[in-house]
């Protein structure tokens, strides 16, 4: 469960850090700010994915179980 923690922290990092440099607003003179931005929304990313992550883990695996198949 830690790496999995772990892979979807270091996934919001590299995708907060693409996000900030492709940025074409005008930065912060603050450097509190910019810390305080960066890590806001590596925390937004991170429950995202999070979220997303955890709830098709849980239906594929109750799936499974119960031996539901979708139909597309």
């Amino acid at each position: 469960m830690k790496k999995r923690f772990l892979n979807i922290l270091i996934l919001s990092a590299i995708i907060t850090t693409i996000g900030f440099l492709i940025d074409g607003d005008t930065k912060e003179p603050s450097m509190i700010m910019r810390f305080a931005e960066f890590f806001a929304m590596m925390a937004v990313f991170f429950l995202v994915i999070s979220i997303i992550y955890f709830t098709i883990n849980y239906l594929a695996k109750n799936f499974k179980k119960y031996n539901i198949r979708l139909r597309l």
